[in-house]
């Protein structure tokens, strides 16, 4: 049979197909090379604005550069849960402002979402990360309700060194504490790929952060384990290799052993940053990830709103 060359409308079509292919490479080149920036310019131009509202942007939770929060709010009448998104970024790196995806889409699904950062290294060193952190949540329960947010519903949630920071203000009382937010006071925390048993440090972050201190051993989450700690939801992905997934496997092993059963959930195929990926469209699509911090939040009290649709 003799090969027919295309048409004029095959070429098209061709030309068509090659150009949506190369566009589809460039945008994926974009959010690996670009980071936070192109993915929040994806979510906002797939999902939309619609389901949320920014009504604070560099907001000061104290007196220093790095101590502010951005808080977006859901469109529709609260008192809504409340949830404190702490950033990523091996605690060298990672401002509220990049994290604006996360913000509207929790928001959307029906939490006054507060996106709070914290000094970095080399100014952020142990402990004044935790130190930030735990004022970023005391200003959170003395604002929620001016906010449109319920108090009595507060999560904590973070990525990588956000995670870490979220969940040692969860095992380790005296953070909090010294804010004068009471035990009890936070009903859940997730960690997204988080750094919980990783002495000896390995990593330049690591050292970084936590290698002036003279007893190493105090920096680490899974030395401060305790029964009565918040309900935690630790996911990770396991083809993650800056955070191995260990460290959430060791850290709900510890937990669960100490009496609060705590469930590690591996998100196949998922490395590092796919963890927060999956979080902005068009990627959360993919609903493993949301589906599960989704029903750990509704399971602890928090209501459960549908999440909108990306556009298109």
């Amino acid at each position: 049979m003799a090969f027919r060359k295309p048409g004029k409308l095959g070429w098209t079509l061709i030309t068509i197909a090659a150009l949506l292919a190369l566009l589809a490479g460039a945008f994926v080149y974009g959010v690996r090379n670009h980071g936070l920036a192109m993915l929040d310019w994806a979510d906002r131009t797939m999902a939309g604005t619609k389901g949320a509202r920014q009504v604070l942007d560099g907001a000061a939770y104290g007196p220093l550069p790095a101590q502010k929060v951005d808080v977006f709010v859901p469109e529709t009448p609260g008192p809504h849960p409340v949830l404190v998104w702490v950033p990523g970024g091996g605690w060298h790196s990672g401002t509220a402002g990049q994290y604006h995806f996360i913000g509207r889409q929790f928001a959307r699904a029906g939490y006054v979402t507060v996106l709070a950062g914290y000094r970095l290294v080399p100014e952020g060193t142990y402990p004044r990360m935790l130190e930030d952190s735990a004022m970023a949540v005391r200003w959170t329960l003395d604002h929620a309700a001016e906010l449109g947010g319920d108090p009595q519903r507060l999560f904590l949630m973070g990525q990588s060194a956000g995670a870490y920071n979220v969940v040692m203000l969860g095992l380790e009382r005296q953070w909090l504490g010294r804010e004068g937010v009471a035990d009890g006071a936070v009903k859940g925390i997730i960690g997204l790929s988080g750094p919980y048993d990783f002495y000896p440090f390995t990593s330049d972050s690591a050292r970084n952060a936590f290698g002036h201190m003279p007893d190493p051993g105090v920096t680490q989450p899974i030395n401060h384990v305790r029964g009565d700690a918040p309900p935690m939801l630790l996911l990770t992905g396991d083809t993650d290799t800056t955070v191995k997934p260990r460290n959430s496997f060791a850290l709900a092993k510890a937990l669960t052993a100490a009496g609060q059963p705590t469930q590690a959930v591996v998100i196949k195929g998922a490395n590092h940053e796919d963890t927060v990926k999956l979080l902005a469209a068009p990627f959360n699509r993919d609903r493993r990830q949301l589906d599960a911090v989704l029903g750990f939040l509704a399971a602890h009290g928090a209501a459960s709103a549908p999440v909108q649709a990306p556009k298109g």
